[in-house]
């Protein structure tokens, strides 16, 4: 393969590359850079001449990168992040900052950690507006494609692209009605009992699940919700039972009494994600930390 022609590359020509690998598709590519398919086409052929490589061939009725741009796309990923970190505009002023933030949470992380960032961007941060969407169980495109500035989740991708933080420790328990029924005494009353189980909309299912499987245990799940928000009024007036985060006691299920699952399963850390591209970002800085001391003040709270 010929060396690469380094000055017949720019940076918009790598940034199309990367909306290909990402979106498989030269049209979606181009909606997402707002541009045209010719556009993105004749970029696309100024690329296989630099680099010496298809890039993209046909399949069926859509495109797949070939060897050479699967190994390619981490490092000029890379390129483009690194240089998006460059310094540049004045310093970053909370009280005079208007953007919108999103935030990738479940009801149950939403519900816990970001009524309690609202209360500081109220106070210091006025212009700055939080918008929170469903994560189920994050993968590392949520960040890499900017659907989201910040995820909250136990679930971290494995990738060195995302970075990550911890903000609190918590484990699951065993929630019931006690106007309805006692705390199962042992693991075949657990067992033995109904069930209220979580699935989220995309079908993924929580990880206490997997290990429900793996421990060879099998319950009888009667419904199923696709969020923590359902769990409540299913569960009220019921004998049933709901496996969910203790922290969950002091918000949706403080109407309920909780015991220790009576098999082990280890506690899990709830984790803040950002893609490496903010790392260095002052406002994205800013309002991590804004989230990681309301952790902290419930962490202290919980001592």
């Amino acid at each position: 393969m010929k060396p690469v022609d380094m000055l017949s590359l720019d940076l918009r020509s790598l940034a199309t590359f990367v909306a290909v690998l990402d979106e498989g598709s030269v049209s979606r590519a181009a909606i997402r850079l707002g541009v045209t398919q010719s556009a993105v086409s004749h970029t696309l052929e100024r690329l296989r001449q630099a680099f010496g490589d298809p890039l993209f061939v046909k399949s069926g009725r859509g495109i797949v990168p070939t060897d050479y741009a699967m190994r390619t796309g981490p490092h000029i990923r890379q390129l483009l992040d690194d240089l998006r970190t460059l310094p540049s505009g004045p310093p970053f002023e909370p009280a005079s900052a208007e953007f919108t933030f999103t935030i990738a949470a479940n009801d149950y992380q939403r519900d816990l950690l970001l009524p309690g960032l609202l209360t500081i961007l109220r106070q210091q941060a006025p212009g700055i507006r939080i918008q929170v969407i469903p994560s189920g169980i994050p993968n590392a495109d949520m960040l890499r494609k900017e659907a989201c500035d910040l995820i909250i989740s136990p679930h971290a991708p494995e990738t060195t692209d995302i970075m990550q933080r911890g903000l609190m420790g918590d484990r699951m328990v065993v929630f019931y009605d006690p106007d309805h029924r006692s705390a199962p005494s042992d693991l075949a009353a657990y067992l033995k009992a109904d069930h209220i189980a979580l699935m989220f909309t995309a079908g993924e299912r929580l990880g206490f699940e997997s290990t429900l499987q793996a421990k060879g245990l099998i319950r009888n799940n009667l419904v199923t919700v696709s969020n923590f928000s359902g769990l409540p009024e299913f569960l009220r007036g019921t004998d049933m039972l709901a496996t969910a985060p203790q922290r969950m006691s002091s918000q949706l299920m403080r109407d309920f009494a909780w015991v220790p699952l009576p098999f082990d399963y280890k506690p899990f850390t709830l984790l803040m994600l950002w893609h490496r591209r903010h790392q260095n970002d002052p406002a994205h800085r800013w309002l991590r930390n804004q989230v990681n001391s309301v952790a902290a003040t419930m962490n202290g709270l919980n001592d």
